[in-house]
């Protein structure tokens, strides 16, 4: 691990031991926690969240950038919210292929004709990176996608930096505990949250999760709710069917008034089992309340949106005048390809079937696990050859990272070296009401470590586990 941990520590097996041990107790003492698979809804059953046995070194340089950045991509994705002629073009093929896009996307339509009901918009976003490092080139940044519902980790991210300083410090390596910065996304999410609740105007107004039915994720919920109830703000966790819309289009939950919708749920399309959800999901864009994210927001995470900020000339759109801003976030993109249907969606597929290993395939899905790489990028191809199925999809260059040795600590798991690839997240915050952006933050990061041998997957899908940078 060039610049990081030292390799007769992590060939030490008796330390590892010892390490390893003392890393998972003060995991539990920090409140680094998720529930257990077995009794995912029990508070009386948790364990540790899976974590890495040590930091993991990153170059302060792009790790700088990527913080750097992250208000111009808080702008950029309200900007595109509010720009329904771009999101109409960009999104239209995709939801006639896919039906979850497409579902969003008629609510969008919706609200657009009778008109918003609400002039302020938060937004809660993580911006996920990897580090492209191919032999001879310099480290590069490469944006992997924008996730602007339901952006995970923030709260555990906030206890993980004085876990992975114990252990530095119990493996007699305290000299690189400054190179873990401080980190606490939590109390900057909740800022947002407050600041928009603060903005509805109505101080018995609630802060409402909206959440699923199974909770194993829950203590990363609860510790943005703790940082609300800390300022007196009312918050309750609520499910898609507890909702209902009263007078002068207010919405309520057990009689009362919600000032904010946080969507921690509806970002997969098993998130919406019924009509009833799918209803109840128009009536809340229709509400008074405050959306994290509203439907405009929420579509403009899209893959495919991702894919159409990349073509030349679309980033000016919603930065003229500012060649820097557009330099800025564009020096972050991998390259990026449409499916669509005409010759140069023909030409993507060629390019993809001939050099399938050089890509991803993605569809328009959230949560991890979702991707394809190698041959299933063939198969999945071949199958939607002829057919407009492939507009679902889009095709993105695959990050070559260096993969570096690490332990992943899980429940049950025995302890053994792992070559390890890393995904950093960066957390944004902005508050606009009406033209003025009363907030625009970048709020703190995320690092998240897997074995290489797992080409797709998150925490929350079981493969990814939590880390720290260590800064070299």
């Amino acid at each position: 691990m060039e610049q990081g941990i030292p390799e007769a520590i992590l060939s030490d097996t008796r330390l590892l031991q010892d390490l390893a041990e003392v890393a998972k107790d003060t995991a539990l003492l920090n409140g680094v926690l998720m529930r257990t698979k077995e009794e995912p809804n029990s508070s009386e059953l948790v364990t540790y969240a899976p974590f890495t046995l040590f930091p993991t070194a990153v170059p302060r340089g792009v790790f700088e950038q990527a913080l750097a950045v992250q208000t111009q991509y808080n702008l950029l994705v309200d900007k595109i919210s509010q720009d329904s002629e771009f999101l109409e073009e960009a999104l239209a093929s995709t939801a006639e292929s896919d039906d979850f896009t497409g579902r969003l996307f008629s609510i969008y339509r919706q609200t657009i004709k009778e008109g918003r009901s609400q002039s302020v918009v938060l937004g809660l976003n993580r911006s996920d990176y990897m580090l492209d490092q191919q032999e001879g080139l310099p480290t590069a940044l490469r944006q992997i996608e924008i996730n602007t519902i339901a952006a995970s980790f923030g709260g555990l991210a906030s206890h993980m930096p004085d876990l992975h300083r114990h252990v530095l410090k119990v493996a007699g390596l305290s000299d690189l505990s400054h190179r873990i910065l401080d980190n606490n996304p939590a109390a900057g999410l909740a800022r947002g949250l407050a600041k928009a609740w603060e903005l509805y105007g109505v101080e018995r107004a609630v802060v409402m999760f909206l959440v699923e039915d199974v909770q194993r994720n829950i203590m990363d919920h609860r510790c943005v709710e703790n940082e609300l109830w800390s300022r007196d703000i009312p918050t309750i966790r609520r499910k898609f069917e507890d909702v209902s819309l009263g007078p002068d289009k207010r919405l309520f939950v057990d009689g009362q008034e919600v000032a904010v919708v946080y969507f921690r749920n509806g970002y997969m399309p098993q998130n919406y089992p019924t009509e009833q959800s799918w209803e109840t999901r128009l009536l809340m864009e229709r509400s008074r309340a405050i959306k994290c994210p509203d439907i405009a927001t929420h579509l403009a995470g899209t893959k495919k949106v991702q894919q159409v900020l990349s073509r030349p000339g679309v980033l000016e759109r919603f930065f003229p005048e500012q060649p820097q801003v557009v330099q800025q976030i564009r020096a972050t993109f991998a390259g990026l390809y449409t499916l669509d249907q005409g010759q140069e969606g023909d030409k993507t597929v060629a390019m993809a079937m001939a050099n399938p290993e050089k890509f991803v395939l993605k569809p328009q899905r959230e949560g991890g696990g979702n991707n394809f790489y190698g041959s299933e990028i063939c198969r999945v191809l071949e199958e939607a050859r002829g057919s407009s199925k492939r507009t679902a999809y889009i095709l993105m260059d695959k990050v070559r990272a260096r993969a570096s040795v690490n332990y992943l600590l899980r429940r049950g798991a025995p302890l053994q070296p792992s070559q390890c690839l890393s995904e950093l997240g960066v957390f944004g915050v902005y508050v606009r009401q009406g033209t003025d952006m009363v907030m625009n933050e970048c709020v703190g990061h995320l690092l998240r470590t897997k074995s290489s041998e797992h080409a797709d997957g998150g925490v929350a899908a079981g493969v990814a586990v939590l880390d720290n940078p260590l800064l070299v």
